[in-house]
């Protein structure tokens, strides 16, 4: 088994994974004005790489945040467009499962049942979910929110969210800076699929309404 993971929530990033979790390729750039551009460029990369075409695919998955609008659309668009292309099956995984699927297995060495992951929102807020950890593996519990950092429950947090908001937040220092990437969405995505657990559709999980609004009608002049 083959599989593309792509996760454009916060980074832009693209993954080739095999059915045991193992990974082929990577593509990242920290650069997120540039997500549409380097995108597709990036799989190319990892598919030349690899010897593989987009036909050898057995699937692809897509992180479908939360996130901001314009680096979710970046990343669901050239997913369903390769899927499309391709006729691959494509599955949507929440963004934040791609930091909680090595959040949990930490949490469980530190004796730590339920645990947040928290990402950066900006506008001084923060993207988070609520996770128990079992045996070292993550079970949702709740979320996502988007929220100020201080209506965040007072949980160890994971992730770059929670390493911007230290006074607030509960950081666990090595995961302080951690941001969702294709290669551990893929990885969560796998255990999914070859256990025949359900995956998400492709629906961005925006959490915010637009900044865009439609204008409205014009006032008469006097």
């Amino acid at each position: 088994m083959l599989i593309l993971s792509i996760d454009t929530s916060a980074i832009a990033s693209a993954a080739l994974l095999t059915g045991e979790g193992e990974t082929v390729g990577t593509f990242a750039t920290e650069d997120t004005r540039t997500h549409a551009e380097v995108l597709a460029p990036g799989i190319h990369g990892i598919l030349t790489a690899a010897g593989v075409t987009g036909t050898q695919l057995d699937a692809l998955v897509v992180g479908v945040g939360p996130g901001p609008f314009t680096g979710l659309r970046s990343g669901i668009a050239t997913a369903r467009s390769l899927a499309f292309a391709w006729n691959k099956p494509l599955h949507g995984v929440m963004s934040l499962d791609a930091i909680a699927v090595d959040a949990a297995l930490d949490a469980w060495r530190l004796g730590v049942d339920e645990f947040i992951v928290a990402t950066d929102a900006r506008r001084k807020e923060v993207y988070w979910a609520r996770y128990f950890s079992t045996g070292g593996t993550h079970q949702l519990i709740d979320g996502p929110h988007v929220s100020p950092p201080v209506d965040v429950p007072e949980l160890p947090a994971y992730g770059r969210g929670a390493g911007l908001y230290p006074e607030l937040l509960r950081a666990v220092p090595d995961f302080a800076g951690t941001q969702p990437t294709a290669e551990a969405l893929g990885r969560t995505a796998v255990v999914n699929l070859v256990r025949g657990l359900p995956l998400l559709d492709t629906i961005p999980l925006y959490l915010r309404e637009s900044d865009a609004k439609v204008p409205g009608p014009r006032k008469r002049a006097l």
